[in-house]
């Protein structure tokens, strides 16, 4: 279930609705913080009671199974659906590795237990004393108000300018301590999403490749890691950008709190005073109001709740508004209502004068006031502008491409200013030499952003903004693709031009992500908030900001399909071509994994071409086969990308190469075995990495030579992590190859089996099948070692 956004506007109204909004944070945050005194409790025993290893290894993965995610908003980004379903996947291994014994790390306190333990004390103990000074502050100021509302006018002048700067000092105090603490609990609630996960997942790594009994098992998480530190990674860097966002809306609210109006609100709301007549005399009822001024409907929601009675809100329909005398009433900040469903006058009591004049304006009385405006330096989309960022991205490809951190490292602010005021001066627009000494790389993408930034409308433009967001969200893989470009070509003409030149710049820059360490990912956290921003400044539309980095990063990733033309229909997205399965987002899963293929090798293969090796399967060859096998498939991970010089996005299935020579893989062990076995063979296997000498019937290789590797993919495939993201067919499904659960039993040691098995079987097909795992393999070799030292 996700919770509506904490707006920083509600702060100053202090609503029930917003209470109850708030209320559900901390109940969350609670729940939060038990989890994690669960998970360190848990971790805790699973390190100190080995004798109960298993029973303490079901408790912890019933605690992670036990989790849920809430999420602000309406939608997850792929990778945050698959950190949702990390504790489920989490608590699925630890499942199937409690039969193997496996033995905690050492360190395994430091990966685990301090760093939940940092963040419950310094994260959600810092959100708690936030709500306790909120609490306070609000206790003191509510009862500081009533005590106000209640003073005479008769009193002296500077009695009662001294109590409303009383009044004020506490209100300002109270509102500070509301934007606070809503913005570290939602700050918590958010950061929660990395800040948990990622100690259980160090954890569990350090779990697996402790024990040498889970070897395989730990090859087959190790994809799913790296995929998910991708998540977390993409999910920080979408949490950093929305929260420098949020920390300038929360500047602007503490400096004009009436100025940020939600679309769909009431023209004016809040808390208002009521004189109610009665037999005995006049009370006064405490009401909160919402005025909306086209249909002139005040709605009154009683805060003073008669026992025995539930009185819902009251709907007036507002005929003229009008001040109070002050002579002629002992309350201050008195204004007089007429409506249609009551007779005579309601005389209603604001909580200050610029309360007063706010209500009395939406009301149209006779004191309008008008809401300050905020000045802010805008730019246009002109030629003097696309003169500026082809500039920009001239000298900035010419010298600075493979400059590391492009784009993500800011300039001097005097110096982008200095720039700025430069090029885009009226007397001498774009007279500015951009191979100055003064103007370094830095200065010069700063300001490139700057202008894009502050246009007075965003590349992407608002009328699309929402479309756009919307086609981000979809599940659908081709969907999102196809709507993105349609949206595209429905942009302006001068917006299309300029986001074009915009991308190729960028996808340019992405090539040299080896030195510059940029990927599309990483751009599109840079210019996501830059192309495009929503109209409202609300906390809401900074949550989008996640899908807004996305649009950009598929622009990255499909420029060249986005941009060879427009689509077939553009009046709408174009519609996926039909499939035997839609290509959906789903979570990445090791714990739904299907069996690797067991495929039986014979010696006579050793003696195969290397066209031949190229028709291998991962665990051999099958002769006599015409057409080579099907390699295995792999299932797409999720926002897999495809630029080949994208070393953030390698595919964690295959090992990257850093020139030494590795181990050979299991195949090569399983067949050096086989010939140990057979009394040895004349030809040499070939190894992954180069030739293996050969060995005699009595030498004994060394263990160092059957260590084993991480299996690499089919042998056909080129390069370490271009093959992973190479395009598949549409109708082709994805599977994961993982080995069994348990090793077969280890060759019985009977006599009989000493001898090696004659030739004969050999050539009639009828040969031993490949050791299932790497344990097998060892098994095997220490066997045929024993015997032939035990003679």
């Amino acid at each position: 279930m996700g919770h509506p956004p904490l707006e920083f506007s509600d702060c100053y109204l202090d609503s029930p609705d917003f209470r109850e909004r708030l209320k559900c944070y901390e109940q969350e945050l609670e729940r939060t913080n038990k989890f994690i005194k669960d998970v360190i409790k848990d971790g805790n025993a699973l390190i100190s009671a080995m004798r109960n290893y298993s029973s303490a290894v079901q408790k912890f993965s019933q605690t992670l199974q036990s989790f849920q995610f809430d999420f602000i908003g309406d939608t997850l980004t792929d990778d945050e659906i698959n950190i949702a379903e990390s504790f489920k996947e989490f608590a699925e291994l630890l499942n199937e590795v409690e039969n193997e014994r496996m033995m905690m790390v050492h360190n395994a306190s430091d990966l685990l237990i301090k760093p939940l333990e940092n963040f419950r004390k310094e994260q959600i103990g810092f959100t708690k004393e936030r709500k306790k000074k909120f609490e306070k502050d609000g206790e003191r100021f509510y009862s500081l108000l009533d005590r106000h509302l209640h003073l005479s006018s008769k009193k002296k002048e500077s009695q009662l300018q001294e109590a409303d700067l009383q009044v004020d000092k506490e209100r300002h105090n109270f509102f500070e301590s509301s934007l606070d603490y809503v913005y570290q609990i939602q700050e918590v609630q958010e950061s929660k999403k990395f800040n948990i996960v990622e100690p259980v997942l160090a954890f569990l790594h350090s779990l697996f490749i402790s024990n040498s009994l889970t070897v395989e098992l730990t090859q087959d998480f190790l994809p799913y890691k790296q995929q998910l530190q991708l998540s977390l990674q993409n999910t920080r860097n979408h949490f950093s950008s929305t929260r420098e966002e949020m920390e300038e809306l929360k500047k602007r609210m503490k400096e004009a709190p009436q100025t940020c109006k939600l679309p769909g609100q009431p023209t004016i709301e809040g808390y208002l005073y009521t004189q109610e007549k009665w037999a005995l005399g006049i009370s006064w009822v405490k009401y909160y109001c919402q005025y909306e001024k086209e249909t002139k409907t005040l709605t009154m929601t009683p805060m003073e709740q008669k026992p025995g009675a539930k009185q819902g809100p009251l709907d007036l329909t507002l005929k003229y508004c009008v001040r109070r005398k002050t002579e002629s009433i002992d309350k201050r900040f008195c204004f007089d209502i007429e409506t249609n469903e009551r007779p005579g006058t309601i005389t209603l009591q604001a909580l200050s004068e610029a309360n007063r004049r706010l209500w009395m304006e939406a009301m149209d009385g006779k004191e309008p006031v008008s809401y300050p405006t905020l000045g802010k330096p805008s730019m246009e989309l002109n030629e003097v502008g696309f003169k500026f960022v082809r500039k920009c991205i001239n000298i900035i490809e010419t010298k600075g491409i493979k400059t590391e951190g492009l784009y993500r490292t800011v300039g001097s602010n005097i110096q982008v200013q200095k720039l700025l005021n430069a090029f885009f001066d009226p007397k001498c627009p774009g007279d500015v030499d951009f191979h100055n000494s003064d103007w370094d790389i830095k200065t010069i993408t700063s300001s490139l952003k700057f202008y894009l930034r502050n246009l007075s409308e965003p590349v992407m433009t608002y009328r699309l903004h929402k479309e756009l967001v919307s086609a981000a969200k979809s599940d659908n893989l081709d969907y999102r693709l196809g709507a993105i470009h349609s949206l595209v070509y429905k942009l302006p003409e001068k917006n299309r031009e300029m986001l074009e030149i915009l991308i190729r710049h960028l996808v340019n820059v992405c090539e040299h992500s080896k030195e510059n360490l940029m990927t599309p990912s990483n751009m599109g956290v840079i210019f996501g908030p830059t192309l495009m921003r929503a109209q409202e400044d609300t906390v809401a539309a900074m949550m989008n900001i996640k899908f807004q980095n996305i649009v950009v990063e598929i622009l990255i990733e499909h420029f060249g399909k986005i941009y060879l033309g427009p689509p077939e229909e553009s009046a709408a997205p174009p519609v996926p071509p039909p499939r035997v399965t839609a290509r959906r987002h789903k979570p990445i899963t090791i714990s739904k994994r299907l069996l690797r293929e067991r495929t039986v090798f014979y010696t006579s293969s050793l003696d195969e071409s290397e066209d031949e090796m190229q028709h291998q399967t991962p665990n051999g060859t099958i002769p006599g086969s015409l057409e080579p096998l099907k390699p295995p498939q792999h299932p797409k991970l999720p926002i897999q990308r495809s630029g080949e010089a994208d070393p953030g996005r390698k595919s964690p299935s295959r090992p990257v190469s850093d020139g030494k020579l590795e181990p050979c893989p299991e195949v090569d062990v399983g067949k050096l075995v086989s010939r140990l076995q057979d009394g040895g063979t004349k030809a040499t296997p070939k190894a992954t990495n180069g030739p293996m000498p050969g060995s005699g019937p009595t030498k004994t290789p060394s263990f160092h030579i059957k260590r084993p590797a991480p299996r690499p993919l089919a042998h056909h495939k080129d390069g370490d992590a271009d093959s992973f993201s190479k395009v598949r067919p549409p109708g082709e499904k994805p599977t994961i190859i993982r080995p069994p659960v348990r090793p077969p039993d280890p060759p019985c040691r009977a006599a009989t089996a000493q001898k090696p098995e004659p030739k004969q079987d050999v050539v009639a097909g009828n040969a031993g099948e490949i050791p299932s795992s790497v344990v097998a393999s060892r098994t095997r070799f220490f066997e045929t070692a024993s015997r032939k030292t035990g003679r």
